[in-house]
């Protein structure tokens, strides 16, 4: 397949009601903030990861869509799979704990075996000079983090558990409630944070330059679009709530090394408050002028279409 030929920036909204988009493991999962403007945020990686397993599940086993960074892969054993193709007689590419290419030729091949048979390097890149070494691919898709549009509250939730998990817990349990006369009481008590709603938005950069290197064609483009537009409908659970993406605006170039920067383009789309159907600017100074957002209704977002740069087509895909 030819490697697209335009270059695309997009802008991603999307909202989370009563969940934690992304815990941060390092302040007991409390959803992530800009700790100076309390902003939330979502990392790249939270984002890219929903991407892969869309991709995973919607082209499970089809060739060309598999998935390198996945839940328990062991990555040399992803880079195998490209020698075993390139030298099928060599025994050593089944038990050598090192591999490395011959020569410049071999590492190329090596290359684009990977980003030909796997989505997310040929998308986002990867490095793969692990022991057995594959190089490094630099992506052409890249994600910013997600900023929340207004600051947040984090709200810490008391949750009750009724079960054990072993035999031995539900004896200490059983001793306990007898000291206390409540042969009832085998709850465990735990803690749950949540956004009450929170508005996020990423900013999104695919170069057609790079995208020559990996081999990033437009059918690829498209399954990418999709899975950003759809990616949450599939990844559903309690601790995350309701999540959705609600606009995906993109902004296509007319040639591969595009035709006006990329901050440019982005300013162009506000997002406000909906106050009585009418927009209304949103800064840390005028919050208290609104009450709290609960649902995406309570913002407008608009795009100013006027004198767009010419070779610059805007698309709004959600």
């Amino acid at each position: 397949m030819t490697a697209i030929s335009n270059r695309y920036d997009f802008v991603l909204l999307f909202d989370v009601a009563n969940g934690n988009p992304n815990g941060d493991p390092d302040a007991g999962n409390l959803p992530r903030l800009d700790p100076e403007t309390n902003h939330g945020l979502v990392s790249d990686v939270s984002l890219k990861r929903k991407v892969r397993n869309f991709i995973e599940m919607a082209h499970e086993g089809k060739d060309g869509f598999h998935i390198y960074v996945k839940e328990g892969a062991i990555l040399n054993d992803q880079h195998r799979k490209a020698y075993k193709a390139l030298r099928p007689d060599d025994a050593k590419v089944d038990k050598d704990a090192k591999l490395n290419p011959k020569d410049d030729d071999e590492a190329v091949k090596l290359r684009n075996f990977m980003c030909r048979n796997f989505f997310d390097v040929r998308s986002f890149g990867a490095v793969m000079s692990t022991g057995v070494n594959c190089g490094q691919v630099r992506g052409p898709v890249q994600l910013t983090f997600a900023s929340s549009v207004e600051p947040i509250v984090p709200v810490e939730i008391s949750i009750t558990r009724m079960a054990a998990t072993n035999e031995a817990e539900k004896k200490q349990r059983a001793e306990g409630s007898e000291e206390s006369n409540d042969r009832t009481d085998n709850r465990t008590m735990g803690r749950k944070h949540i956004v009450p709603y929170g508005l996020y938005r990423a900013h999104g950069f695919i170069s057609a330059k790079l995208a020559e290197r990996t081999g990033f064609a437009d059918a690829d483009l498209e399954t990418l679009f999709n899975a950003l537009s759809t990616m949450f409908e599939h990844d559903r659970s309690a601790a995350r709530g309701e999540m959705t993406t609600r606009k995906l605006i993109m902004f296509k170039h007319q040639n591969a090394m595009g035709n006006a920067p990329a901050h440019s383009l982005f300013d162009r789309v506000k997002v406000g408050r909906n106050v009585s159907g009418e927009f209304r600017s949103v800064d840390d100074s005028g919050i208290g002028n609104y009450p709290p957002a609960r649902k995406f209704s309570d913002y407008i977002v608009t795009i100013d279409q006027n004198n767009i740069p010419e070779g610059v087509e805007i698309i709004e895909r959600v």
